[in-house]
């Protein structure tokens, strides 16, 4: 049997449920206590007043709630038709109610017990900045950069005690906070203006999860990458430094070793009921308008993987968490950006309500979601105010998506800059962005070449940089949002072949025992420190120009080699152009007289000389592979 009753403010979406299974309260021989509240704490004065406090703890459903506080209300108790270890407040956080502590009683027949919980004040904002084409995203996983405390290698407090291992590519290597915080300096020196770090929450599972996207608690960082407090240190050493963090977050799915997964709140918690059924991987079952009910459910409702039970975000009440989970954050971290993981196997009515109200509670707010489509219509579509979503009737709302197409195309630095024919090489690139009409804004698409989920954009160490600095050119300076992946400016190389530990390898000089380092430049190689300086002139000349961080663009088909193209915004301008060949290549310039008045003179941005791309003669000879980054002198 079971009663259903309404929340008198909730209209219609949350219900109280009351179970006729039966318990001996009654007789006072019922045994109930409350192990964790979620979210740990709270804030007067935000913009929402609702609130939702998740109760766990042994039998804690059938419990009576008091709360007595001024400018609090407890609008309704839920219990749901899963574990009876689960209850669900709903409170209102009246704009009158002051910051302080209150108590939470909770009674059972003769049995009653009490906790503490705390509004506080709230800080003043520092983060929700946001993040936009003015800014590079420098991506790291934690566990793969630095090990600053080699204590938290272990930790006692976790049921799965697997601690680090560096010689195994595939399991944790005792990276942390800690070691990040230690080198935030090395970032800055980069040019670097945000920090996208892999997801640090807690996965207590068993291999390990030294990844970060199976979350086992997600108001709690992993105890092996450090504490909660160290996050927040690294937050404000970072915005010391003008760099904003972008955190990684999973609303899909979380580990199979959360604490919902041994008992669920309700039968409807996680998708297939608890029970393993994989994905079909087929994203393109979400945009198909011609897609079976049952190839799309598969794809959304299926599970990533076994360890990855999935998430249904269709459950008001796990949606209510996740959305709250995501101003927690925001307010208590001073976090800039989210990066969404696997944003479309959620579902994307609800995801799109995430977006709505976290960026009502903070309008500066930016979100990236991953939608790994292999073709730039497949981007687009999720995309805020994409006319392509349109003919489903809804917006999908995603403010930046990610051009996996490019990433997809640039694999070993092929086929988009190797010289072979005219319909490849740097033709590639200019028919790629072409493209970008498709987009409702391109300057909100984030480009990258690899990620922590790729092989590297490099497979081995070139023999010269001349290749790899016109990819890092054509990143940096195209329209929309750069993401760098750690290591790409040490030349750090490798494939998938063995397992993703081998694109996801350690900094040298950043563990214990290591006897190089490549985070001083007398450690680094001489390409090495080639490729530092390059990148890194490239982000201070971004830092300082409207026409990269605003500006249109205007290019020119690949000829003879050639790939030229202009970014503009007001009475600023930047000119950039390469060859695309391997040898000395004499151009006539006068096809880009358009852009380019003769006799004007500027200056590389990376060397410092003075150019004149139009001489007298009307020539100008490039060197093999010549890559230019050129403002105008006045």
């Amino acid at each position: 049997m079971m009663i259903e009753n309404w929340s008198r403010r909730s209209r219609g979406l949350f219900r109280i449920v009351a179970t006729g299974v039966m318990t001996f309260s009654a007789f006072g021989l019922h045994a109930f206590d409350v192990k964790d509240i979620q979210p740990p704490h709270w804030w007067a004065g935000m913009k929402d007043h609702s609130l939702q406090l998740q109760i766990h703890g042994a039998d804690i459903r059938p419990a009576e709630v008091k709360i007595d506080y001024p400018g609090v209300s407890l609008d309704s108790v839920v219990r749901l038709d899963g574990s009876a270890d689960w209850q669900y407040l709903y409170l209102t956080i009246s704009p009158d109610a002051r910051p302080g502590k209150f108590r939470i009683e909770w009674r059972e027949g003769k049995k009653k017990l009490s906790r503490e919980y705390e509004l506080r004040a709230r800080k003043p904002q520092k983060g929700a900045q946001g993040f936009s084409a003015a800014d590079v995203l420098y991506m790291v996983m934690p566990d793969r950069f630095s090990d600053g405390d080699i204590r938290n290698n272990n930790s006692k407090a976790l049921r799965n005690q697997v601690g680090a291992d560096r010689t195994n590519p595939n399991t944790r290597h005792g990276g942390d906070l800690r070691g990040l915080i230690n080198h935030a300096a090395y970032i800055d020196s980069l040019g670097m203006t945000a920090l996208w770090v892999a997801p640090v929450l807690e996965n207590d599972m068993p291999g390990g999860s030294y990844h970060g996207y199976a979350t086992t608690d997600y108001y709690k960082v992993d105890p092996r990458f450090g504490t909660n407090a160290e996050y927040i240190e690294l937050i404000d050493t970072l915005h010391g430094r003008g760099i904003k963090t972008v955190m990684d977050m999973i609303f899909n799915h979380s580990g199979s070793s959360h604490p919902w997964m041994a008992a669920p709140p309700a039968s409807d918690w996680f998708n297939n009921q608890g029970n393993y059924k994989q994905t079909n991987y087929r994203l393109s079952t979400i945009t198909d308008p011609y897609a079976s009910q049952y190839d799309r459910s598969m794809t959304q409702d299926g599970w990533f993987v076994r360890d990855m039970p999935d998430l249904n975000q269709k459950n008001p009440h796990l949606m209510k968490y996740l959305i709250q989970n995501s101003i927690w954050w925001i307010e208590e971290a001073q976090i800039d950006g989210i990066r969404m993981d696997t944003y479309p196997y959620a579902d994307e009515k609800q995801m799109a309500r995430w977006i709505d109200e976290v960026k009502a509670e903070y309008p500066d707010f930016n979100i990236v979601g991953e939608c790994w489509f292999g073709e730039t219509a497949g981007e687009a579509f999720w995309q805020k105010g994409s006319p392509l979503a349109a003919s489903k009737g809804e917006d999908t709302r995603l403010p930046v998506v990610m051009d996996f197409p490019l990433m997809i195309k640039s694999r070993g630095m092929a086929p988009y800059f190797e010289d072979t024919d005219p319909w490849n090489g740097l033709n590639k690139i200019y028919d790629h962005i072409a493209l970008d009409y498709v987009y409702p804004d391109p300057m909100k698409v984030l480009r990258f070449l690899d990620n922590h989920d790729t092989e590297r954009v490099l497979l081995q160490v070139p023999d010269s940089l001349s290749q790899w600095k016109q990819a890092m050119t054509i990143l940096l300076t195209m329209p929309g949002i750069p993401q760098v992946y750690y290591g790409t400016e040490i030349l750090m190389h490798g494939t998938r072949e063995g397992g993703d530990g081998n694109v996801r390898k350690d900094m040298p000089g950043g563990f214990p025992g290591d006897t190089t380092t490549v985070f001083t430049r007398e450690g680094r190689s001489d390409l090495e420190n080639e490729a530092v300086d390059y990148i890194s002139a490239l982000n201070r000349f971004r830092k300082g120009s409207k026409a990269i961080a605003e500006g249109g663009m205007k290019h020119f088909m690949p000829d003879n080699g050639i790939y030229l193209y202009q970014r503009g915004s007001g009475d600023e301008s930047v000119v950039v152009m390469m060859n695309g060949r391997d040898k000395e290549n004499k151009v006539d310039m006068a096809r880009y007289a358009e852009i380019i008045p003769e006799g004007a003179r500027y200056k590389d941005v990376i060397t410092g000389e003075e150019v004149v791309i139009r001489p007298e003669s009307g020539n100008y000879d490039f060197a093999p592979r010549e890559t230019r980054v050129l403002v105008p002198l006045k």
